[in-house]
């Protein structure tokens, strides 16, 4: 018994290790093919594929993507060719090159990034809570 619960608590530590790593892709390295991470990422080469992260993505100014991103957050200063999907905030800095569309929680776009594609913002929880309580307010005010 002492021996499985070891085991157990040596691969609990692993997979949480595995989530709170970093992944790093130097510059001058050139990957071809899908890349998936329960951790965060950071690509500094190049990566001809599709990206699934469910931590933080950070593409560095030599960074250079050709695929589709899916990930909670990024950080992109790099170039990126390809759909982007973002589940909490997209951050594009001033040296951003982005030919895709964009689909987003939220956005923040430093003067000097350039974007060539579509963007869709996911609002709609806000516009409802915002309507319940415009609802609310004008109730209270008829009374």
């Amino acid at each position: 018994m002492a021996f499985g619960k070891k085991k157990t608590e040596t691969m609990a530590n692993y997979q949480e290790s595995a989530i709170n790593s970093i992944n790093s892709f130097a510059n001058g390295t050139e990957i071809t093919g899908e890349v998936k991470s329960a951790g965060d990422v950071r690509i500094d080469g190049k990566l001809k594929g599709n990206v699934n992260i469910k931590g933080r993505l950070v593409i560095g100014a030599t960074g250079n993507i050709e695929g589709e991103i899916v990930c909670a957050n990024c950080d992109i200063s790099g170039k990126v060719s390809g759909k982007i999907t973002v589940s909490e905030l997209l951050s594009l800095k001033a040296s951003a090159n982005i030919q895709g569309d964009i689909i987003t929680k939220k956005i923040s776009i430093e003067p000097g990034a350039t974007f060539t594609g579509t963007c869709k913002m996911d609002g709609k929880q806000e516009n409802q809570n915002f309507g319940t309580k415009t609802d609310t307010k004008e109730k209270s005010q008829t009374k």
